[in-house]
């Protein structure tokens, strides 16, 4: 099960090796079955694709991300 689902805010974890990129992003892609040999570069579980404020986006492993504080939940 997703800890993130569609149009959450999210933030990079600053500990992450994927990304230094602090900036808040929205969950837009959410890849449970991993399809194509793309994914065998992040490890086993969810792959979100995430897009920043200026419309670049990125996959990131969910052990990556975190809700954005600003976000207000």
């Amino acid at each position: 099960m997703p800890k993130f689902t569609y149009n959450d805010i999210v933030r990079v974890r600053p500990d992450s090796e994927g990304t230094s990129r602090p900036d808040r992003a929205w969950i837009v892609g959410i890849f449970e079955d991993r399809p194509g040999s793309y994914f065998e570069k992040f490890p086993e579980g969810v792959v979100y694709t995430i897009e920043f404020e200026d419309g670049s986006s990125i996959e990131v492993h969910e052990d990556d991300l975190e809700p954005d504080p600003s976000d207000g939940d």
